[in-house]
Protein backbone atom coordinates (compact mmCIF):
# COMPACT_ATOMS: atom_id res chain seq x y z
CA UNK A 1 0.00 0.00 0.00
CA UNK A 2 1.32 3.48 -0.78
CA UNK A 3 2.01 5.23 1.74
CA UNK A 4 0.56 8.81 0.35
CA UNK A 5 -3.06 6.94 -0.13
CA UNK A 6 -5.86 9.40 1.48
CA UNK A 7 -6.46 6.42 3.95
CA UNK A 8 -3.04 5.98 4.96
CA UNK A 9 -2.89 8.27 8.18
CA UNK A 10 -6.45 6.64 8.95
CA UNK A 11 -4.95 3.41 8.91
CA UNK A 12 -2.11 4.74 11.17
CA UNK A 13 -4.31 6.13 13.68
CA UNK A 14 -6.29 3.06 14.00
CA UNK A 15 -2.75 0.93 14.58
CA UNK A 16 -2.05 3.50 17.33
CA UNK A 17 -5.78 3.07 18.62
CA UNK A 18 -5.84 -0.56 18.67
CA UNK A 19 -1.88 -0.57 20.24
CA UNK A 20 -3.34 2.14 22.98
CA UNK A 21 -6.91 0.08 23.50
CA UNK A 22 -4.29 -3.09 24.42
CA UNK A 23 -2.66 -1.56 26.82
CA UNK A 24 -5.89 -0.32 29.35
CA UNK A 25 -4.49 2.45 31.98
CA UNK A 26 -3.12 5.78 31.62
CA UNK A 27 0.11 4.30 33.33
CA UNK A 28 0.84 1.71 30.66
CA UNK A 29 -0.06 4.01 27.78
CA UNK A 30 2.90 6.54 29.00
CA UNK A 31 5.00 3.65 29.50
CA UNK A 32 4.56 2.91 25.63
CA UNK A 33 4.95 6.58 24.59
CA UNK A 34 8.07 6.83 25.81
CA UNK A 35 9.15 3.72 24.40
CA UNK A 36 8.01 4.91 20.86
CA UNK A 37 9.91 7.89 21.93
CA UNK A 38 13.35 5.80 22.45
CA UNK A 39 13.01 4.34 18.67
CA UNK A 40 13.13 7.93 16.78
CA UNK A 41 16.21 8.07 14.72
CA UNK A 42 18.56 10.84 16.54
CA UNK A 43 19.03 14.34 14.65
CA UNK A 44 22.26 15.53 14.07
CA UNK A 45 23.09 18.31 16.11
CA UNK A 46 22.95 20.73 13.00
CA UNK A 47 19.76 19.61 12.73
CA UNK A 48 18.75 21.15 16.19
CA UNK A 49 18.38 24.00 15.19
CA UNK A 50 16.36 28.00 15.96
CA UNK A 51 14.53 26.93 12.26
CA UNK A 52 13.87 22.92 13.47
CA UNK A 53 12.79 24.11 16.57
CA UNK A 54 8.74 24.04 17.29
CA UNK A 55 7.25 26.97 18.82
CA UNK A 56 4.70 26.67 21.45
CA UNK A 57 6.58 23.70 23.46
CA UNK A 58 7.69 23.74 26.88
CA UNK A 59 10.39 21.07 26.14
CA UNK A 60 12.51 21.69 23.51
CA UNK A 61 11.43 19.95 19.84
CA UNK A 62 12.71 19.74 16.72
CA UNK A 63 11.05 19.06 13.55
CA UNK A 64 12.79 18.33 10.34
CA UNK A 65 10.36 18.57 6.94
CA UNK A 66 12.08 16.56 4.04
CA UNK A 67 10.12 17.10 0.93
CA UNK A 68 10.41 13.64 -1.29
CA UNK A 69 10.75 13.08 -5.16
CA UNK A 70 7.23 11.60 -4.87
CA UNK A 71 5.66 14.73 -3.42
CA UNK A 72 5.24 13.71 -0.17
CA UNK A 73 6.66 14.57 3.28
CA UNK A 74 9.27 12.61 5.17
CA UNK A 75 9.18 14.38 8.95
CA UNK A 76 11.83 13.92 11.58
CA UNK A 77 12.13 14.84 15.05
CA UNK A 78 13.41 14.97 18.48
CA UNK A 79 12.83 16.53 21.68
CA UNK A 80 14.65 17.17 25.24
CA UNK A 81 12.40 15.38 26.92
CA UNK A 82 10.98 11.75 27.25
CA UNK A 83 7.37 11.99 27.13
CA UNK A 84 7.67 14.47 24.21
CA UNK A 85 10.07 12.44 22.22
CA UNK A 86 6.75 9.91 22.83
CA UNK A 87 4.25 12.48 21.32
CA UNK A 88 6.99 13.37 18.43
CA UNK A 89 7.09 9.82 17.20
CA UNK A 90 3.03 9.50 17.20
CA UNK A 91 2.98 12.63 15.07
CA UNK A 92 5.41 11.25 13.00
CA UNK A 93 3.93 7.91 12.68
CA UNK A 94 0.49 9.18 11.63
CA UNK A 95 2.03 12.18 9.06
CA UNK A 96 5.57 10.84 7.79
CA UNK A 97 5.81 9.94 4.27
CA UNK A 98 2.05 11.45 3.53
CA UNK A 99 1.06 13.42 0.95
CA UNK A 100 0.66 17.03 1.78
CA UNK A 101 -2.88 17.38 0.89
CA UNK A 102 -3.59 14.43 2.64
CA UNK A 103 -1.54 16.11 5.86
CA UNK A 104 -3.85 19.17 5.37
CA UNK A 105 -6.99 17.09 5.32
CA UNK A 106 -6.12 15.10 8.40
CA UNK A 107 -8.46 15.76 11.62
CA UNK A 108 -5.74 15.76 13.95
CA UNK A 109 -7.76 17.29 16.89
CA UNK A 110 -10.29 13.78 16.49
CA UNK A 111 -7.23 11.53 15.81
CA UNK A 112 -5.80 12.70 20.05
CA UNK A 113 -9.52 12.48 21.20
CA UNK A 114 -9.69 8.96 20.03
CA UNK A 115 -5.83 8.22 21.19
CA UNK A 116 -7.68 9.62 24.37
CA UNK A 117 -4.52 12.15 24.47
CA UNK A 118 -6.44 15.29 25.02
CA UNK A 119 -7.59 14.45 28.09
CA UNK A 120 -4.38 12.61 29.66
CA UNK A 121 -1.94 15.01 28.63
CA UNK A 122 -1.49 18.29 31.04
CA UNK A 123 -2.33 21.26 29.37
CA UNK A 124 1.27 22.45 28.27
CA UNK A 125 2.02 19.11 26.52
CA UNK A 126 -1.55 19.27 24.87
CA UNK A 127 -0.47 22.98 23.85
CA UNK A 128 2.98 21.45 22.91
CA UNK A 129 1.54 18.87 20.62
CA UNK A 130 -0.99 21.45 18.99
CA UNK A 131 2.53 23.46 17.92
CA UNK A 132 3.90 20.25 16.73
CA UNK A 133 0.78 19.36 14.32
CA UNK A 134 0.38 23.05 13.35
CA UNK A 135 4.09 22.83 12.30
CA UNK A 136 3.96 19.91 10.16
CA UNK A 137 0.40 21.00 9.09
CA UNK A 138 2.37 24.62 7.95
CA UNK A 139 4.65 22.91 6.15
CA UNK A 140 2.30 20.85 4.50
CA UNK A 141 0.79 23.82 3.45
CA UNK A 142 3.49 25.16 1.79
CA UNK A 143 4.57 22.22 -0.01
CA UNK A 144 0.57 22.40 -1.39
CA UNK A 145 1.72 25.96 -2.78
CA UNK A 146 4.72 25.48 -3.86
CA UNK A 147 3.11 22.44 -5.92
CA UNK A 148 1.07 24.80 -7.09
CA UNK A 149 3.08 27.98 -7.62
Amino acid sequence: MSTSSPGAIDTALNDLADEFELLGDWEERYRYVIELGKDLAPLTDAERSEENKVRGCASQVWLVTEPQADGTLKFRGDSDAHIVSGLVAIMLRLYSGRAPADIVAFDAKGAMDRLGLSGALSSQRSNGLKSMVARIQHDAKSALGSALG
